[in-house]
């Protein structure tokens, strides 16, 4: 993987066993994004000409350094994404950069800090509603870099801290649907396929694709990327997940209140994730050997 320096800007490959300790960023992509051609041929250059994109990357690497990070993960200027083997095999291994990475930084572009500095007003600090409403929850990305990562620490446009995944569980549960038992830490396998796509439901992504590829990391299944495939990426993961896992719930999903003219039948699995999003509840994994 690639890594970034917090202080020089310049970007390193490290292989597994060289990992050093790391900072990773979650964010969501705005306008001039700073590329890893970017970096590569002028740091310099990179802020003249994208100075929105590279002041996110500035306030990431100084956040990090300020933490004792000599290196930071951002998925823009670290994956060269001109190379199609290079990205692809950065999306199956996504998910475990983000679990083995010391602290997330969760950016959120959309959200400002009130300020409320008497001790009697300073816990609404923390204001759920603005929080809860940024673009950040509706990603389908961002669902494996709040699950993966031990800590989720949030910031708001001016990099003021909002809160952490440890101390506001409960608050994130009730936004995303996710546990907060997985929220916590715990086994994301242990849950139900059913529930886990629940979660992923209400999300979007740019690119149709990237709605089955974002999710390989949260079952634990790797594939090709095959850009231009649609809908069949979705059928893609379901079919590795039921090779994998002997669950039954990847089949309780529902159909959608209005059928597509002209569309007369519907197979065996899904369509996306949006079918499961009534099919959470409180469903637990069930084999295809009970009753």
């Amino acid at each position: 993987m690639r890594l970034l320096n917090t202080k020089t800007y310049s970007i390193t490959e490290f292989f597994e066993a060289n990992v050093p300790k790391y900072a990773i960023l979650s964010h969501t992509w705005g306008q001039g994004e700073v590329t890893y051609q970017d970096i590569v041929q002028s740091v310099e250059q990179a802020r003249k000409m994208k100075p929105q994109g590279f002041a996110k990357v500035e306030g990431a690497c100084a956040l990090a350094y300020s933490e004792g990070f000599d290196y930071i993960w951002i998925d823009t200027c670290c994956i060269d994404k001109t190379s199609s083997a290079e990205l692809s095999e950065a999306i199956n291994s996504m998910y475990a950069w983000y679990r083995e990475s010391s602290v997330c930084y969760a950016y959120l572009v959309d959200v400002q800090r009130i300020e409320y500095p008497t001790l009697e007003t300073g816990h609404m600090n923390f204001d759920e509603v603005n929080f809860g409403a940024s673009r950040w929850f509706t990603r389908g990305w961002t669902l494996q870099e709040l699950i993966a990562p031990f800590e989720v620490v949030f910031y708001s446009a001016d990099w003021k801290y909002l809160g952490r995944k440890s101390l506001h569980k409960d608050v994130i549960s009730r936004i995303t649907g996710i546990d907060v038992s997985i929220l916590a830490g715990a086994d994301p396998s242990l849950i139900a396929v059913a529930r886990k796509m629940s979660w992923a439901s209400r999300r979007t992504t740019t690119r149709l694709e990237d709605m089955a590829y974002c999710l390989m990391g949260l079952f634990s299944v790797s594939m090709p990327l095959i850009y231009g495939e649609g809908k069949k990426a979705f059928l893609r993961l379901q079919e590795e997940i039921i090779k994998t896992v002997d669950d039954q719930s990847i089949f309780a999903w529902q159909l959608p209140k209005v059928i597509p003219s002209g569309q007369d039948f519907y197979g065996l699995l899904a369509e996306s994730p949006s079918a499961f999003e009534n099919t959470g509840g409180n469903v637990s994994p069930f084999a295809s050997g009970h009753s």
